[in-house]
């Protein structure tokens, strides 16, 4: 029994990193740039490298494992990680950063199906739902919480902890596993599917390419689009190859169980909707309501703690309740919340965070159960397909929901932007100021608007030095109207403290009309960035509820395992 503990200890703490490293850069990107002195295009490798990889060689790497012996590959997946995480901390530069993060990636396509596969496989199918909901609650938390550590330890130690903290931890799994594992495992003598492993890398590879750099690319580009055939058509190559080959890299058999094609498609939807709030709401609350990063990730935390409440006890009511209820109620749930991004204050934490309650509860039902229906029943190398290909679509649905709203992010916020500029150019317009005074104006308000700034609070918009200019001038004229040139000292002081209440007067109503148009252009785009945000929601409620369809690929009430 403690073995076994140790073992799931060790296995959810690989895990925890494998799905924290996918979301954890994401917030702390700014500091990361300003540390390193890059632009933010060329730190987004950092990212992208990371789920590149990851994705593309998780299915042939749990294959090879097999052959070397998965518990030493696990291990040494570890050890990778480990790697990876020191060199990403103790860059000097973008270019050791990346190759940190491909290293990390590389112990993370390693370790995340393993870890399913060692966990699952200590104990008996019987008792595999306790393991599977505690390993998909680590999973869950581990995808949210990432903004929030993320933020928590750029805040208030250094970017650089975000993967110094990634050591401690795995040196602990590290230490279980020799521990606890049998390195004298037997090797399988299988043969490796060669050509299937690279029609898989080169699909996977071109797949996720195409859609973490389509924003920048364009979706529209030749690269873009040859890459998104290349993934087709090696995808369908792959099908036909594996359906004929003696010894596949994923078992055309695991697609004909429904329930495994269910949770496959609930794993990249639930991640889709997740990530999409994750990962853009925290950008939302620096960028229009200008709060620090912390408090940013903390109000998205209340998502992890319903997902760390939920998932397991989901998992555990799938025998009383049924998968098709369950994954049902989970969608249902997720959809609500979207309508809620979409109508509550979005000033108001009280609703925020309710509203992060009820997405969390959502997720958090669909996530325990959803890995305990991709295992099955299946043991040996069905086991290994059936987590390596879940792990495969976890990462596809966190790719798909960066490319998707990140991407709908740009373009609308690209739109808000243009929309607030002509009505800033309308406002200081109407305002009827010297032509260098509007041109000075306007070329703020758009530096302000193009850079996410708030607009100047400068309430007196004359200096000193102006308006005495401005007295004199008058002062000088009124002299000559009323032929005071020569009068005495008394008539001419009177006509200057006539001629500097009148031009103070002036400036005042002036400095007030100025004042009510920077307040009027502060308001109209705070609204339209707000809008860009929330009508990403706003158009994804369709597709989340169309979710909720997918639990009608599941049993209304589970079979019975076997013994």
């Amino acid at each position: 029994m403690r073995k076994t503990f140790f073992i799931i200890t060790a296995t959810c703490i690989g895990i925890f990193l494998c799905m924290l490293d996918t979301t954890v850069m994401n917030i702390a990107l700014p500091a990361i740039q300003t540390g390193l002195k890059t632009d933010l295009s060329a730190l987004s490798w950092a990212i992208n490298a990371y789920t590149i990889v990851f994705a593309t060689l998780t299915i042939p790497l749990s294959r090879i494992s097999e052959r070397v012996g998965v518990h030493k590959f696990y291990i040494g997946g570890l050890m990778f990680f480990l790697a990876g995480s020191i060199i990403s901390a103790t860059s000097s530069n973008l270019f050791f950063l990346v190759i940190g993060r491909i290293i990390q990636s590389l112990g993370a396509a390693t370790v995340f199906p393993l870890s399913m596969i060692i966990g699952i496989s200590s104990v008996t199918i019987s008792k595999r739902t306790r393991v599977i909901a505690a390993l998909g609650v680590t999973q869950g938390l581990a995808a949210a919480l990432g903004p929030t550590i993320g933020g928590v330890l750029t805040q208030f130690a250094s970017w650089r902890w975000i993967f110094l903290v990634n050591v401690p931890l795995i040196i602990i799994a590290i230490f279980l596993s020799l521990m606890t594992l049998e390195l004298k495992e037997l090797r399988k003598d299988i043969k490796i599917d060669t050509v299937g492993a690279i029609l898989s890398i080169i699909a996977l590879f071109s797949l996720t390419l195409s859609l973490v750099q389509g924003r920048d690319w364009g979706w529209t580009s030749l690269t873009t689009i040859i890459l998104l055939a290349v993934s087709v058509i090696t995808t369908v190559m792959f099908i036909i190859y594996e359906t004929k080959c003696p010894y596949p890299m994923i078992p055309m058999e695991l697609f004909q169980n429904r329930q495994f094609n269910g949770a496959a498609l609930a794993i990249v939807l639930s991640n889709l909707f997740l990530v999409a709030v994750t990962v853009v709401l925290p950008t939302y609350f620096t960028k229009i309501q200008g709060k620090t990063e912390l408090v940013a990730a903390l109000l998205v935390t209340p998502i992890s703690v319903m997902i760390f409440i939920f998932s397991p006890i989901a998992a555990l009511l799938i025998k009383k309740i049924g998968s098709r209820s369950i994954i049902g109620i989970g969608f249902i749930a997720m959809t609500v919340a979207y309508i809620l991004f979409t109508k509550i204050n979005m000033e108001s934490v009280p609703q925020v965070i309710m509203t992060c309650l009820l997405l969390g509860f959502g997720y958090g039902i669909i996530a325990g159960p959803i890995l305990v229906l991709a295992a099955s029943d299946f043991t040996g190398e069905m086991l290994t397909a059936s987590q390596s290909v879940a792990g495969v679509l976890r990462q596809v649905g966190i790719v798909l929901a960066v490319a998707i709203f990140v991407t709908g992010l740009y373009s609308n916020i690209s739109v808000a932007k243009n929309s607030s500029i002509d009505y800033a150019k309308a406002q200081i317009s109407s305002l009827n100021l010297p032509q260098n005074s509007t041109a000075v104006m306007e070329k703020q308000a758009v530096r302000q608007i193009q850079e996410e700034s708030s607009t100047t609070s400068k309430r007196n918009h004359f200096s000193s030095q102006e308006k005495e200019a401005m007295i004199q001038k008058r002062y000088e004229q009124a002299l000559i109207q009323n032929r005071a040139v020569e009068a005495s000292s008394e008539v001419q002081e009177e006509i200057f403290q006539k001629v500097t209440r009148i031009v103070t007067s002036e400036l005042e109503k002036m400095n007030q009309k100025i004042n009510r148009s920077i307040s009027n252009i502060e308001k109209f785009t705070k609204q339209r960035m707000s809008n860009a945000f929330i009508s990403l929601y706003k158009a994804s409620i369709i597709f989340v509820g169309g979710s909720a369809l997918t639990a009608l690929l599941f049993d209304k009430k589970s079979k019975k395992r076997k013994k």
